[in-house]
């Protein structure tokens, strides 16, 4: 009997238990088996697909959706430059690995937003996300009809938004902490936090989030609260905060340590598993963040030098980025690793949960270098 007909015999099996939806269970009772799942085609105008980090993504009924993201198309250590890319892919899973079923560009290059699936409207929103100006306050709707995929730029933001957090609760998006647009036009740091209603389009500044600016920040809505956790600026950050929609306050709840280590979540990305769980996977090392954007900031000349060519042409071990797999049980405010992904630790990955399977679709393996690679984990009992 092949190996995927065994796993939809013991998924239909989970489901006989009546444990088809308690999606904590099976992850934390069980184990996760990770497989390749494919690599995404090449976007318009380049000859393959290197990877990219900071995409688009969500799902919509049985479909995966991710696009845009940037990538060094010539290595970082070499002058390379940043391009940040158009293209956006609908996948489906079958037989285990994601094919392409449409492939469109947009008009813009879009990277770094956050995406917010909406399952009553069968969509995905993107808020803000581009390096062109005139799109970066941009709020970008994705669907799918007939197979294809459809896209609108829905409204627009008060404000240029980029690198930090959203989700959706009762017909809003509650977004922020990540880099917000000043006065003088530029996407700095911010602890700012909002509320976009889908149906009047309007936005509404909430209480700010106490810690201190920031941006790549992780959140989930659990017990009817919005999680907020870590993220970077010049230094690192591994504290957590929690939102009460009621009361419009934020109280402070457990930060990012597991056995006395301090793991930064900057760059991770996060998956909802439970009405009180979050799982995590990524993140820059917390100490290694802190050197290096000191020394890069304040070596000079051929010290600068130096360490950038040490720096950014080290291979992806040695910088010891996050690859265990987190869960934040927010009943309990504690966390806890289940594991380790058995590929390079990826920062600005896509991650995804779609029947009951975890995706985690490229994202940054070192300092300037992506991986073209899609994996798909399935939950497999001990």
């Amino acid at each position: 009997m092949g190996k995927k007909i065994l796993y939809f015999l013991f998924f239909m099996f989970l489901s006989s238990l009546g444990y088809a939806n308690q999606k904590t269970m099976s992850i934390e009772k069980n184990r996760l088996v990770w497989d390749y799942a494919g690599s995404l085609p090449a976007q318009k105008d380049f000859d393959k697909n290197i990877g990219t980090a900071g995409l688009l993504q969500g799902v919509i009924g049985n479909y995966v959706i991710v696009g845009g993201g940037a990538n060094f198309p010539e290595v970082l250590e070499k002058g390379g430059k940043k391009v940040t890319h158009k293209d956006l892919y609908l996948l489906k899973d079958v037989n285990g690995k994601l094919e392409t079923i449409d492939q469109i560009q947009l008009d813009y290059p879009i990277g770094y937003g956050a995406s917010v699936s909406v399952k009553e409207e069968n969509a995905i929103y993107y808020l803000g996300g581009s390096p062109d100006a005139e799109h970066m306050r941009d709020v970008l709707k994705v669907t799918v009809k007939n197979g294809k995929l459809k896209t609108e730029i829905y409204a627009k933001l008060p404000l240029g938004f980029e690198n930090g957090v959203a989700q959706y609760k009762d017909g809003k998006i509650y977004y922020g902490v990540g880099k917000i647009e000043n006065s003088e036009g530029k996407n700095v740091n911010s602890n700012k936090f909002y509320a976009f209603d889908l149906k009047t389009k309007e936005t509404k500044e909430l209480a700010a989030f106490p810690g201190e600016a920031r941006q790549q920040t992780v959140g989930q809505i659990l017990n009817s609260k919005f999680y907020v956790f870590s993220g970077g600026s010049n230094v690192s950050y591994v504290d957590g905060y929690a939102y009460n929609f009621k009361t419009n306050t934020w109280e402070k709840t457990a930060d990012v340590v597991i056995d006395n280590e301090k793991i930064l979540l900057l760059g991770a990305n996060s998956i909802k598993i439970a009405n009180d769980k979050m799982l995590v996977i990524g993140g820059f090392n917390y100490d290694l963040w802190n050197e290096a954007n000191n020394k890069l900031t304040n070596l000079k000349d051929d010290e600068l030098k130096n360490y950038k060519t040490a720096y950014f042409g080290a291979e992806p071990s040695w910088y010891n980025w996050n690859r265990k797999i987190l869960i934040f049980d927010a009943t309990k405010n504690s966390w806890k690793s289940i594991g380790e992904i058995p590929f390079d630790a990826p920062c600005g990955a896509a991650l995804l949960m779609m029947n009951n399977n975890i995706y985690s679709i490229n994202g940054e393996i070192k300092p300037g270098v992506r991986t073209e690679r899609m994996y798909k984990a399935y939950i497999i009992s001990k």
